[in-house]
């Protein structure tokens, strides 16, 4: 029997529309606008200014402390300016706006397609070239990949864990990566298993990509025939389920073990990387290559031309979109990531960032909400949660602004997978009332347990 999470999620439809498309290289544009607010944590302190030239692959932002990242150049130009630039949000942050001329890298970036596999003995050396060229996690969080494989005094990873589950609708980016840089990216996942010094690494990948699951396999068989680097290694086939890319789920599915409340991966001894993650440890690591790219979908039923493009950090969302035939006279809206947790686009012109995995189209009919009705307490919300929430009972809370019992009731818990939303045959907006309520419950926490000046 395949495995799973065991509580709650919810089972919608594919719509893996783009599987098929091969990852296609965009040529950069004409300008690039890279922001230094792209990683969880502080943003990166921009260490250029106007009229500066600069290579592809040089650091234009530094880390602004412990939880912050190196931002490079994607690019090889002049910078135009250093200033604020309205993010997908509309939102006014950093960027570093570079012009391009050529195609300049900076020196010792290996830029060949060489395969390479022997691992470095040093762990430091591969987490400071981790650190240095800016890898984040690509499954969401884009937390700084160095700190997550550095775990703290007194916890102790005994698994690694690769999710390539990729379990949204219409998202295949991390799909085809797994069937075309398949050996790098176990190359990576030895990187990260010699860090750690755990002897075991799953990687989970849902059924419904079978292709993928025995691209994956072949290279494991491979690699591990001409290396014991490449021992303990293996791909394990995942049930369809959504939200099982959710760390705490494919800890659950993988493990049996189950994370606590507020708890992070190490309490139980596991760390989870995604799969893009992994390849951009090995670009990092073997090829010296920062992180200057990466493959995004562009996707909807509405859209002409499926799509999967890798694309240089910094790509106006309108360049990727007028390269591949435009915005579609019929869609009402676009959608920075999948349709059960990205987030609305309000601005085209925003740049892409190192996590952007998808650019999806909806139509009018795809996207209108029904009327609201009055929850009859059916307990479908409390079935579909994956953190054994109760739903209805937050949204009630937060509607009347019971911050304590919201707290009490674990609403910090909350993943915004959205399983309640889909599942509520009332049409109730339970996320977007548990989002809003998470986060004023969070901030309360936090100015709590902040240290007193």
């Amino acid at each position: 029997m395949k495995k799973t999470f065991s509580i709650g999620g919810v089972h919608p439809d594919d719509k893996k529309i783009s599987a098929g498309c091969a990852i296609e290289v965009l040529p950069a544009p004409k300008t690039v606008y890279i922001s230094m607010s792209q990683h969880l944590g502080a943003p990166a302190t921009p260490t250029v200014s106007a009229g500066d030239k600069v290579k592809v692959g040089q650091v234009i932002g530094e880390p602004a402390g412990f939880i912050s990242a190196f931002v490079h150049s994607s690019v090889s130009g002049t910078v135009k300016s250093v200033g604020p630039y309205k993010d997908l949000a509309g939102n006014a942050v950093t960027h570093v706006a570079i012009e391009v001329e050529g195609d300049e890298w900076m020196e010792g970036i290996d830029t060949s397609d060489t395969l390479v596999t022997e691992i470095p003995e040093d762990t430091e050396f591969i987490v400071d070239r981790i650190k240095g060229n800016g890898v984040v996690g690509l499954g969401g969080a884009t937390f700084p990949t160095n700190v997550k494989l550095c775990p703290p005094p007194g916890k102790k990873a005994d698994i690694l864990i690769l999710n390539g589950a990729e379990c949204e609708p219409y998202l295949t980016s991390d799909y085809r990566i797994m069937i075309e840089k398949s050996r790098q990216i176990v190359v990576g996942a030895a990187l990260m298993k010699h860090v750690l010094g755990v002897q075991h690494v799953v990687i989970g990948i849902e059924e419904n990509k079978p292709e993928a699951i025995a691209k994956m396999k072949e290279a494991v068989l491979e690699l591990s025939a001409g290396s014991s680097d490449y021992a303990g290694i293996e791909v394990m086939t995942l049930k369809k389920k959504y939200p099982q890319g959710g760390e705490k789920q494919l800890i659950d599915a993988v493990t049996h073990r189950q994370v606590k409340s507020m708890g992070l991966p190490i309490d139980v001894g596991a760390v989870v990387q995604n799969v893009a993650t992994s390849l951009a440890v090995y670009e990092a690591v073997q090829k010296n290559k920062p992180l200057i790219d990466n493959t995004l979908t562009v996707t909807g039923e509405c859209f002409p031309k499926q799509s999967n493009v890798l694309v240089r950090v910094g790509t106006p969302l309108s360049y990727i979109v007028d390269s591949l035939g435009g915005i579609p006279e019929n869609a009402a809206k676009a959608i920075s990531g999948g349709p059960m947790m990205g987030k609305a686009i309000s601005n085209m012109d925003a740049a892409t960032l190192k996590g952007t995995s998808s650019i999806l189209f909806l139509t009018e009919e795809q996207t209108r909400r029904k009327e609201e009705t009055n929850c009859i307490r059916c307990g479908k919300c409390v079935e579909a949660c994956p953190m054994g929430l109760e739903p209805f009972l937050l949204n009630k809370l937060a509607r009347n602004g019971m911050m304590d019992e919201l707290e009490q009731n674990a609403i910090q818990d909350c993943i915004e997978c959205g399983c309640c939303l889909y599942s509520c045959p009332a049409n109730i907006p339970l996320l977007d009332v548990i989002r809003i309520a998470k986060g004023q419950v969070i901030r309360a926490i936090k100015s709590r347990t902040a240290p007193k000046k």
